[in-house]
């Protein structure tokens, strides 16, 4: 007997229970989520702040909607079939709502988080936190958006840098209470803090190894032996690509040619072999000379 599909939501806690800490890439684009799949990643994520600078060339100051934000998830969770964990920041006006449309549309799993709607990166000064109640509230009406037991709702706190660790540790337990399965701590600024955070609770807690910002960039093996379950690489793809396109475009503007830059260039034939092309061009010719697709 054949066992059935397993949901995203699934997918995501079965790569969890394989992989500790699991390692979950940022990808920007449906490609990009076919590299990291070749990288051997078992979960990608979609980072708010990537949908908002890639997509739309915007900061991450919640200028993006919902319906931008879908829009990247689709192309994704169409690419590839990894489980994919999703930037649903505060939930929008409608947080269970918002679950609805995530599960429907082929997320896995969402973060939301416990800033004031108009949000800023969490690596930033100047960030400000809603009460915990009113958080509280978020994380119960996107439990109550979930058609699927397995979906993951992760809920994120920013509280460390406004209100202390204490804080954090506090709000993340209430948060659980509300409804979470697992715990974003975002900008824990060293070992120790993580060791807090991961020994007050009894869910799996994400560690958010974003470069330039407050958290020390730490190995799987020293995130592991903290406690962490899951270790999340935002924009380190996105921040590669971003600084060799921009040396590209000089070297073309100032030397009129590409050629001093052509051997940091992905291929043709790695192009190929990621996107499957040559199956694909075998099928299209099948169609045209009106033989059954392979």
């Amino acid at each position: 007997m054949n066992q059935a599909t397993p949901t995203p939501g699934r997918a995501f806690r079965d790569a969890l229970a394989g992989e500790r800490p699991l390692q979950i890439v940022g990808v920007i684009h449906a490609y990009a989520a076919r590299q990291a799949r070749e990288a051997g990643f078992r979960a990608l994520y979609i980072s708010g702040a990537g949908v908002a600078n890639a997509s739309y060339g915007l900061p991450d100051l919640g200028f993006t909607t919902r319906d931008n934000v879908l829009t990247d998830v689709r192309r994704i969770c169409g690419a590839v079939d990894l489980p994919v964990l999703v930037d649903i920041d505060t939930g929008w006006d409608d947080p269970g709502e918002t679950v609805r449309a995530m599960i429907e549309t082929g997320a896995a799993a969402v973060h939301l988080e416990d800033q004031v709607d108009m949000k800023r990166c969490g690596h930033r000064p100047g960030k400000r936190v809603v009460p915990k109640d009113e958080m509280c509230r978020r994380v119960e009406a996107a439990a109550g958006g979930k058609t699927d037991a397995d979906f993951v709702l992760m809920a994120r706190t920013d509280a460390a840098a406004v209100e202390g660790l204490e804080s954090a540790i506090d709000r993340a337990k209430a948060y659980v209470d509300a409804g979470a399965d697992m715990i974003f701590a975002e900008a824990m600024e060293s070992e120790a803090d993580y060791r807090a955070m991961t020994g007050a609770l009894n869910v799996p807690v994400l560690a958010n190894m974003t470069e330039f910002g407050k958290s020390p960039l730490m190995t799987t093996v020293e995130l592991g032996e903290a406690g962490v379950a899951m270790v999340l690489y935002p924009l380190s793809a996105f921040r590669a690509m971003s600084a060799a396109a921009e040396d590209v475009y000089t070297a073309i503007r100032r030397e009129g040619t590409q050629r001093a830059v052509v051997d940091r260039m992905q291929t043709r034939q790695r192009l190929y072999k990621v996107l499957d092309y040559y199956r694909f061009e075998q099928e299209a010719d099948r169609a045209m000379s009106g033989g059954e697709p392979g």
